[in-house]
């Protein structure tokens, strides 16, 4: 019974050994990282982790594909840093079949050790575009004219783009000379084009393929060369884990943007109607959520101020006898800086018309309808304290003389009146003397007396 305890007792460590060590990656092996959609923060944060847990495995190689119409300028600069930075050789890789590296992703096959395209593939069109700080695809401009500079500002962004993107292909060996015409021109190129001016050093279909061409490549990683050894290497793929989707949920600029309406209605009816304490609480969290993720986003703060200010203008319509100056101020203002409000026009990063439009509708008619009731029920009698008792009407229940009690609200009151009243009789409240209240005849009791 013992022997075959420790029998089992050992073959249960053994499998719980295998368990352990089943998911570890092969040393040697590949890490893939995928790039699809505009590049924003989130993107930037995915790669940066990707490259580091590469660099943890020991891996052979890094294939990071692309498929992206361009993004943000900061996050493109951070994943680059990372490339540069990163102890394991980097191959971009413009994939699937029909994927495209335009703009941002233009500077990051620049960036790469190793530059590779699909078949069906194009990069190109990284003019920069000096609002917010951003990078668009420009995949629309003619390629034989040259964009014209509108003034200093833009021609500072121009230049410098085309040096950075200048000094990446100095770095890597790559064709300098269509890296500036790439920025200057918007210049597109398709795969075998790239592939024949020196842009990228491989065609492959798919990773497997582009492993077994890469193989035997020497490569500039850091202050050393380094040899690939990337045929037959298992291929490890990580996936963005809950931080990069919340992120990249977020910090979309229609998420972001209704957030920051939620929270405003939440706050906005605990305010009006303190104790619900719901309202309040998901819209504190909608609010700093929403302005979290704003954060990420190249924000106009001309536009945040004409937003608060439109959202402040219809709340004081209500309280305000504007005869609607307020209110339609207030609508023009929210609609200027909802338009306003993100800077730039990168692809993936800008807020729908649709959206402004339903969001102003919406926001004038939920705040006016909502502040209207307000403003009636303000202008509604009061029903309690001494303003409530006034005008009320009450019954005799006791007099004598000038004098006497009578039920007012359910309540037994001292009463005078400059009349003799009788039992019964009802009578309307006129004013209060401390604990008296002085009282009118209303009307003759029923026995006519």
């Amino acid at each position: 019974m013992t022997r075959k305890f420790f029998i089992l007792f050992a073959a249960a460590l053994a499998l719980a050994a295998n368990a352990r060590s089943a998911p570890a990656p092969v040393e040697g092996g590949a890490v893939q990282l995928g790039v699809e959609g505009p590049i924003g923060p989130a993107t930037a944060e995915y790669v940066r982790d990707g490259l580091r847990e590469a660099a943890r495995r020991n891996a052979a190689a890094v294939v990071l594909t692309l498929d992206t119409p361009g993004g943000l300028q900061s996050s493109m600069r951070d994943i680059i840093r990372g490339i540069l930075q990163s102890p394991v050789p980097v191959i971009s890789f413009v994939s699937p079949i029909g994927a495209r590296a335009a703009s941002a992703g233009t500077y990051i096959v620049y960036a790469s050790h190793l530059a590779a395209m699909a078949p069906s593939t194009h990069l190109g069109a990284a003019t920069p575009v000096e609002l917010g700080s951003i990078f668009s695809g420009n995949e629309g401009a003619d390629k034989g004219k040259e964009k014209p500079v509108a003034d200093a500002a833009a021609t500072k962004a121009v230049n410098d783009a085309a040096a950075y993107i200048k000094s990446l292909a100095e770095l890597r060996g790559r064709n300098v000379d269509w890296a500036e015409q790439a920025v200057r021109r918007a210049a597109t190129l398709t795969a075998s084009e790239a592939l024949r001016l020196g842009v990228v050093e491989l065609s492959a279909r798919d990773v497997p393929e582009l492993l077994r061409e890469a193989d035997g490549r020497v490569v500039r990683v850091g202050d050393r060369d380094f040899k690939l050894h990337t045929a037959g290497a298992i291929v490890t793929k990580i996936e963005p884990d809950w931080r990069a989707n919340l992120l990249s949920t977020i910090s979309n600029p229609t998420i972001a943007y209704l957030l920051l309406l939620v929270g405003f209605y939440g706050l906005f009816f605990e305010f009006i109607s303190p104790g619900g304490v719901a309202p309040g609480v998901i819209g504190g969290v909608a609010l700093m959520v929403g302005l979290y993720g704003l954060n990420f986003l190249p924000i106009s703060f001309a536009g945040a101020g004409l937003l608060l200010l439109g959202l402040a203008f219809m709340t004081a319509e209500a309280f305000v006898p504007s005869f609607g100056a307020l209110g339609v101020g207030g609508v023009v203002a929210f609609a200027l800086g909802s338009l306003l409000l993100i800077h730039g026009d990168a692809p993936g990063f800008r807020l729908p018309l649709g959206v402004i439009g339903a969001a102003t509708a919406v926001s004038a008619a939920f705040i006016l309808v909502a502040l209207s009731a307000i403003w009636r029920a303000q202008r509604r009698r009061v029903a309690t304290g001494d303003p409530g008792l006034l005008g009320d009407i009450g019954e005799v229940l006791a007099w004598r003389d000038f004098e006497g009690e009578i039920r007012v609200h359910g309540e037994r009151w001292r009463a005078r009146a400059a009349t003799v009243l009788a039992p019964g009789q009802c009578v309307s409240v006129v004013e209060r003397r401390g604990l008296t209240l002085l009282v009118e005849a209303e009307r003759p009791s029923s026995n006519g007396s």
